[in-house]
């Protein structure tokens, strides 16, 4: 990722995502992503890629829908000069549309941190505290609940947590830390 610095990657994530919830949705991936990297003490190089890969998810899907993650996989992406860990990263979180399965360690987390980041944000917005008080309890509640945040695939949350060899209450206390900072 030569030239590419966390101001660039932010600059490319403005310009093609508007929609505020989307932009918090990739940043709170971004930082999970560097959470746990830090964690497995990744070098800062390292880092930088997961950060990256967190932030630049979902890089096309507003103005791409139909089709993400092709679009920012195979144009947007390396035309900027991303590195290929972090556009196969992209590419396999989302395995339904392009048939890649998260293999790599960065790509199972990527995985791992995108469903939940985002159903634990929407858990957030119900809570008077946010985050700040939030227990496992408060999720894995709403986890059982099928009418709440409906569209966020249960199955791909538990297939994440085991991705990365943690139990799913492991990861959401994890979680949890990173998005109290």
């Amino acid at each position: 990722m030569t030239n590419i610095n966390r101001e660039t990657s932010l600059e490319l994530l403005h310009s093609y995502i508007e929609s505020e919830s989307l932009l918090n949705h990739s940043k709170m991936v971004a930082k999970a992503m560097e959470a746990y990297a830090r964690s497995l003490n990744k070098s800062d190089q390292r880092i930088e890629e997961w950060w990256t890969a967190g932030l630049l998810h979902d890089l096309d899907w507003e103005k791409f829908p139909d089709e993400h993650p092709h679009k920012a996989v195979e144009e947007i992406l390396p035309s900027q000069g991303y590195s290929a860990s972090v556009i196969e990263a992209i590419k396999a979180h989302a395995p339904e549309r392009t048939g890649k399965e998260p293999e790599t360690e960065i790509e199972r987390y990527l995985f791992a941190c995108d469903e939940l980041s985002g159903f634990m944000n929407a858990v957030s917005l119900m809570r008077p505290n946010g985050f700040e008080d939030m227990k496992v309890k408060s999720v894995t509640k709403k986890l059982k609940d099928a009418k709440f945040a409906a569209n966020v695939p249960r199955e791909d949350i538990r297939k994440g947590a085991t991705l990365i060899g943690k139990n799913l209450n492991d990861h959401i206390i994890f979680m949890i830390e990173v998005y109290r900072e």
